[in-house]
């Protein structure tokens, strides 16, 4: 019996499985790390994803990037594999493996067919648990991630969003770039990151989930052997609960920052302090959000776009975090029309925050809420990803019905009183083009 299988006082430690829906089934190993799938039939795909509860807000000033230079480092390879065979076994069998950070969580993910999925889940497990950090792929990685930074600031477009939210959060964790900065990326070691790597890539962080053409305890058996012997094949823990929401998120006073750019289009992100993920408002504001600027029919796409054709494009957003959120409208649009955009922007979040919205409105937003929600289940990785999401960010799966029935019951007061909070408060204004801050006096 491997330590992972002893509890307190040398008792064997449980190995738990439960019925979590329709073809949904969850493990949780002696070690806490989590394994949940989901089973559906008549596909020939499946997709695994290794989902690590670390993000870039729980990095230090000084380890800013950490979590993405690591997302890098993983496929360079392990004591079984060189970078070159993690890739070219995946592809042998027509499959695709990729990584992605975000400021809470990081996944890494393969999709192949489902005969093939063994294979996916002794190489994703083999990179994640498994690797070795080689100084020389650390410092061939660091030139990677410089240039990745260096073009995200020749894209000015996506570059604003940064500046908008940095506006809102200050010099918190959520406020900072998930990629790090130059500063912060070139003095940090081998043995930073590797630290990094030890201390929050452990059991009870991880959840593993698979969706496809697929048998639970088959999965669960792969893992297992596929972990064997590896940091992740540790002592008996309970999984880790999701991210609390308890802890209030200090936010900036609403002010403008503008970053001149030598650009032929100016982009402008106007916005503010948004709600949490766990806050039971968030069924309302995305029926709200999805009216006001998600899609050809929404108010803002109207009245900028279609009637007065001042830009290509124009939508709204809300980014939710466990304790804290943002809400912002973007445009990008010829610089200048900025001053008239701004105007009209902010004349109809007013309008929005005073009258609400009408029921033919409502209805169409709920029906665009719930469509966008069930054709993104339409592939095994979205709903490898709604597995993952719903145990690491939630802690609860809520079934398809569960969640239409939360939307269906969003009723116009709901939606009056989040868009009297959200759309009336003061805001900030964030620009990336050819002005400088007195192009936008008391904005």
């Amino acid at each position: 019996m491997t330590a992972s299988s002893r509890g307190p006082a040398g008792r064997p430690a449980r190995v738990v499985t439960r019925a979590l829906g329709e073809g949904v089934r969850r493990t949780t190993l002696p070690s806490g790390l989590r394994v949940i799938t989901e089973n559906i039939p008549g596909t020939r795909s499946a997709s695994l994803g290794v989902w690590v509860g670390i993000g870039s807000r729980d990095e230090t000033p000084a380890m800013s990037g950490a979590s993405h230079f690591l997302e890098h480092l993983l496929f360079k390879g392990t004591h079984k594999r060189t970078a070159l065979q993690i890739s070219a076994e995946i592809e042998a069998v027509g499959g695709e493996t990729n990584a992605f950070t975000t400021k809470e969580y990081t996944c890494y993910y393969a999709r192949v067919l489902d005969t093939d999925l063994p294979l996916a889940v002794d190489v994703i497990c083999d990179a994640v648990a498994d690797s070795v950090l080689d100084p020389a792929d650390v410092e061939i990685e660091r030139g990677v991630i410089l240039e990745e930074i260096a073009m995200h600031e020749d894209e000015p477009g996506d570059e604003v969003h940064d500046v908008f939210t940095e506006a809102i959060f200050g010099n918190h964790p959520l406020g900072r770039l998930i990629s790090g900065t130059e500063e912060s990326i070139t003095p940090m070691t081998r043995n930073q990151i590797n630290g990094f790597y030890k201390r929050r890539y452990t059991a009870p962080n991880i959840v593993i989930a698979a969706a496809g053409s697929l048998d639970h305890a088959t999965v669960v058996r792969l893992v297992r052997k596929a972990l064997a012997g590896t940091a992740l094949d540790s002592a008996p823990a309970d999984p880790a609960a999701p991210r609390g929401g308890s802890k209030r998120v200090r936010h900036q006073k609403p002010h403008t920052v503008v970053r001149n750019r030598d650009t032929e289009q100016a982009h402008v992100v106007l916005g503010g302090v948004g709600i949490g993920r766990l806050d039971e408002r968030r069924f309302a504001l995305g029926v709200l959000n999805n009216v006001l600027g998600g899609g050809m029919s929404s108010r803002l796409f109207q009245e900028i776009r279609e009637k007065r054709g001042l830009a290509y494009s124009v939508y709204s957003y809300a980014s939710q975090y466990a304790d804290a959120g943002l809400f912002g409208v973007y445009v990008g649009c010829a610089p200048g029309k900025v001053e008239e955009v701004l105007d009209l922007t902010r004349t109809e979040l007013e309008r929005v925050s005073r009258t609400g919205l009408t029921a033919e409105e409502i209805a169409r937003g709920k029906g665009m809420v719930k469509g966008s929600y069930v054709l993104g289940l339409e592939d095994t990785g979205s709903r490898m990803s709604r597995l993952a999401k719903s145990e690491l960010l939630y802690g609860d799966l809520m079934t398809v019905d569960e969640l239409l029935g939360r939307v269906d019951a969003v009723s116009a007061d709901d939606i009056d009183a989040i868009a009297g909070q959200l759309l009336a408060q003061p805001m900030s204004l964030a620009v990336v083009g050819p002005f400088d801050e007195a192009a936008f006096p008391g904005a």
